[in-house]
């Protein structure tokens, strides 16, 4: 089993959390809220408005997700679904987990490691776009993603 931090349109609540439940994909189980212990720059971006997490460490922003523990059949769908090594590479890095104390209040917890989609392959305005702490497909910046299924073919 592999630890994934995702924290775009595979969280809870977004676009494609759907196929971390599809148990055809293999399994996913989810383990805990937490965020980068570095910054990195979260930029929403490209013609479908698609979440990066740039492979910059210390510029942005810490940012938020969630850690999954996966099987190897659901490693090879997610490296897939990435574009696994052309388009993310998928890269280990340290997370701070942070627990649910209710209320929707969450607290520092326990230091670990985890693999996380990142990209080395951006264009170089993407450094000068906003940063976010945390992505939300339905957020007020105005970025609108594009799913996969309503792509031009």
């Amino acid at each position: 089993m592999t630890h994934i931090f995702v924290y775009g349109t595979l969280k809870k609540g977004q676009p494609n959390h759907s196929r971390m439940l599809d148990v055809a994909n293999g399994k996913a189980e989810f383990l805990s809220h937490a965020h980068t212990v570095e910054k990195y720059p979260l930029v929403i971006a490209g013609k479908y408005n698609i979440p990066f997490l740039l492979n910059v460490p210390g510029k942005g922003q810490q940012v938020q997700g969630e850690i999954y523990r996966v099987d190897d059949k659901m490693l090879e769908f997610l490296d897939r679904f990435e574009g696994c090594p052309k388009m993310y590479q998928r890269t280990r890095i340290l997370l701070e987990e942070q627990q649910d104390v209710g209320e929707g209040n969450l607290t520092g917890g326990n230091t670990t490691e985890s693999f996380v989609y990142s990209t080395n392959t951006y264009e170089p305005e993407w450094l000068q776009k906003p940063t976010f702490n945390s992505y939300d497909a339905y957020g007020d910046h105005g970025l609108l993603y594009v799913t996969r299924e309503a792509r031009d073919p």
